[in-house]
């Protein structure tokens, strides 16, 4: 029964490592040795439990056997005081069969006692391991939690920058530049366009005012 916690020992030292080697989630499986522990430790003060009503029974039953004996030696003196020396025996009989019972039942329940202050001891040890098993428990699962997030962090900063996104970011840049390049050219035509339209308006005018001069001269004015 008290075999337990050295077994526990034995996988969460050198076991621990093998389940990691296989993939195993270490935080699930501390949790689940921890419920095992605890499993166990009821089971033993079940037993302990037991082992003490058994102790307390047995020392009720030596009193009572003492009680009787003693009662019995009081009732043998006044049965002699009265004269009745046989019922005085039979007092005295019955007292050593109560005796004999006493000191019978004395034996079993120092026994007993012994046993379950021995069991009380390691109970005592088993919740003292467990609570140093659950602190180291503690530890480890803020240590693989701390690992699990280091090992995420650095996967996703391995991809962060990478050649696939440079080279998107270069793309960009291009579609970018020739934005700019486009609107620079528009920008270029249609100033263009529009010097030649101030040209031609220009033409225009000129001839309007030959053919006003025209018609001033046909005029005489």
């Amino acid at each position: 029964m008290f075999q337990f916690f050295k077994r526990v020992k034995t996988v969460v030292g050198s076991e621990l490592n093998a389940m990691l080697d296989k993939a195993e989630d270490p935080v699930k499986m501390l949790d689940q040795f921890m419920r095992e522990m605890q499993e166990d430790i009821r089971d033993a003060e079940a037993s302990v439990a037991k082992l003490i009503a058994n102790e307390k029974m047995l020392e009720k039953k030596v009193k009572d056997a003492e009680n009787m004996a003693s009662k019995r030696e009081d009732q043998a003196i006044k049965a002699l005081e009265s004269g009745n020396e046989d019922l005085a025996r039979r007092a005295l009989e019955d007292k050593k069969t109560h005796a004999n019972t006493a000191a019978s039942l004395r034996e079993s329940y120092e026994l007993a006692k012994e046993d379950a202050s021995i069991l009380r001891t390691k109970l005592d040890e088993m919740k003292n391991e467990y609570n140093e098993m659950k602190l180291k428990k503690d530890t480890l699962k803020a240590r693989a939690e701390s690992a699990k997030t280091r090992t995420k962090m650095n996967r996703s900063m391995s991809g962060f920058g990478g050649n696939e996104a440079r080279g998107g970011f270069d793309r960009m840049e291009e579609k970018v530049l020739q934005y700019e390049a486009e609107a620079e050219t528009s920008e270029d035509m249609r100033s263009s366009n529009r010097s030649l339209d101030d040209e031609l308006d220009a033409l225009d005018n000129n001839g309007v005012e030959d053919e006003l001069a025209a018609l001033k001269k046909k005029l005489g004015k």
